[in-house]
């Protein structure tokens, strides 16, 4: 049966991440996963379902809350800042290093959505990961702003964004704003019928985790992952891509993959960019489960 322990871990600055450590029956050393949920997202949002299943097959997974997000230390809350998340998961790795059940030559790293771009990017950086999953990863904050509004608002948004700016710096605290709305009449960022279903079924009663800073939202928008897509190889890389994509386009992401070298391989399922959770909860971690069996257990191989 497979352990669940909550375990810390602490950034260069001193914050502490917390995460769930899988720990599956199996004698260890055992090859590792680590994971993290994508924009505005914690582990309890149908993160556990996954870290099982690899667990069960016999990974060891750390699964963390980026900082300020969930469990884990740091303000303002539910602040989005890609390159600091990227180094708390450089940190997250070096904790799964020091486990006494992972056999540190063989960690794989699963991101989705916004962190899937961080798995793309820790998959081109990070000697460590063996092989990388991206489960709809975001590729390029700028396009797919332009693709999600329409000229006309633009200035506004950036009028907004610079209030903001000159209102933290007298002093005042960031601005928020929703994440996940009730249908496309709202302001939220995200108000597809998937993404309700997403907040709806997934998302734990009374977590007050839906909003982001308005910050974030320039942020991800100045992040642009998918410029290291070439360089993750030799590093194996994975990308599940659902076609019915408005979130972030299947285009976008389509384009990524075939600038990607090999080894990769390309998984497409036929709905939005939430569905991968629940509706095809089965196929998206079946294809990551067989990716990360087939590259770790070669690189024990190798070794």
């Amino acid at each position: 049966m497979t352990e669940r322990i909550d375990v810390e871990i602490i950034t260069d600055d001193g914050l502490t991440l917390r995460a769930w450590l899988y720990l599956p029956r199996h004698a260890g050393p055992r090859p590792a996963i680590t994971m993290a949920h994508g924009f505005g997202g914690t582990r309890e949002m149908g993160l556990d379902r996954y870290a099982r299943k690899f667990a069960d097959a016999g990974f060891v997974v750390l699964v963390h809350d980026h900082r300020s997000f969930g469990a884990s230390d740091g303000v303002p809350r539910n602040d989005v800042e890609p390159w600091r998340q990227i180094a708390d998961w450089r940190r997250a790795i070096s904790y799964l290093e020091t486990r006494p059940e992972v056999d540190a030559g063989r960690i794989g790293v699963w991101g989705t959505s916004f962190a899937g771009g961080h798995s793309i990017v820790l998959g081109a950086t990070d000697m460590r990961i063996k092989c990388a999953v991206a489960q709809v990863p975001t590729i390029s904050g700028f396009e797919q702003w332009q693709r999600k509004v329409a000229p006309e608002r633009i200035e506004g948004f950036e009028l907004t964004a610079l209030e903001d700016e000159r209102a933290q710096a007298t002093g005042a605290e960031p601005r928020y704003v929703t994440t996940i709305g009730d249908g496309p009449g709202s302001a939220a960022l995200f108000t597809t019928a998937d993404a309700v279903r997403f907040h709806r079924d997934l998302v734990p009663p009374g977590d007050m985790n839906n909003t982001v800073t308005l910050r974030s939202n320039r942020a991800s928008r100045l992040y642009e992952p998918g410029v290291w897509i070439e360089r993750v190889s030799p590093t194996p890389l994975m990308m599940i891509v659902e076609t019915a994509e408005t979130v972030i386009p299947a285009d976008i992401q389509l384009a990524a993959y075939e600038r990607a070298l090999q080894p990769k391989e390309l998984v497409l399922l036929p709905g939005g960019h939430f569905d991968a959770y629940d509706v095809q909860f089965d196929e998206s971690s079946d294809a990551a489960l067989s990716w990360f069996s087939t590259h770790l257990d070669r690189t024990a191989t190798a070794a």
